[in-house]
């Protein structure tokens, strides 16, 4: 039986010259923050235990970057794993979405480590040429995007308004299973979700920015949001 959050973070060790007031509300803290990793480690065991998600039978069709067509099965290369992001950069935005550029960046920091063991695709609407000269704008090199051949991809996955062609983004995990690929897992959050005044997002966020600001005292603030570019 492992030891309580209470009683591991009784083993904490003072900081020089703390106030025995911080020395409690800190402690109290941490063993929050205790529990709160075993929480997360518990969402992950349960994602990692979920029965056969649904079998995609639409043939996805996407341009990779040397304008060949490829299907979603071709992305997988030697990985049984495919990790997938569908970010807000369609034909119709002069430049792309903010957030999912500030999640990219870190994303682009991390692909070769992802890629020793799993696939990793970037998914939009616009020409991947387009695309690319974002990247390398924003100093990328280690992404592999694609574009969406039509929009039943985008439809069919929610991330695009017919009407208005307002998108969303959207990121999806797929799995082998055999010559077949099925859904495991998607971020399914959306605004009718969150808890009041509250973006929707899952848990935990998958962007390092808000897990950042949630360590200093100002945290994430009330009304900012991160821009493609600041003075």
């Amino acid at each position: 039986m492992p030891a309580s959050s209470i009683e591991l973070a009784a083993l904490r060790k003072p900081s020089p010259d703390e106030s025995a007031d911080y020395a409690r509300a800190r402690q109290s803290l941490l063993a929050e923050e205790i529990e709160l990793q075993r929480h997360l480690d518990r969402v992950a065991a349960l994602r990692r235990e979920l029965p056969p998600g649904p079998l995609i039978k639409a043939d996805y069709r996407f341009s990779d970057a040397n304008g060949a067509e490829v299907r979603l099965f071709d992305l997988f290369g030697d990985k049984n794993t495919l990790l997938t992001y569908f970010w807000m950069y369609g034909p119709e935005r002069a430049r792309p979405c903010p957030m999912c550029t500030n999640l990219l960046g870190p994303l682009n920091a991390n692909a070769n480590d992802l890629r020793q063991r799993v696939a990793l695709a970037v998914f939009g609407r616009s020409p991947v040429e387009r695309q690319i000269a974002f990247a390398q704008e924003r100093g990328w090199h280690h992404l592999r995007f694609h574009q969406t051949v039509g929009d039943s991809y985008p439809l069919d996955f929610g991330v695009l308004d017919p009407a208005t062609k307002a998108e969303y983004p959207l990121l999806a995990v797929f799995r082998k299973d055999g010559d077949e690929v099925r859904l495991f897992w998607k971020g399914e959050m959306t605004g009718e979700m969150a808890d009041p005044g509250k973006d929707p997002r899952g848990g935990p966020d998958f962007a390092p920015l808000w897990t950042a600001l949630d360590l200093t005292p100002e945290g994430r603030g009330e009304t900012w949001y991160p821009k493609l570019e600041y003075d």
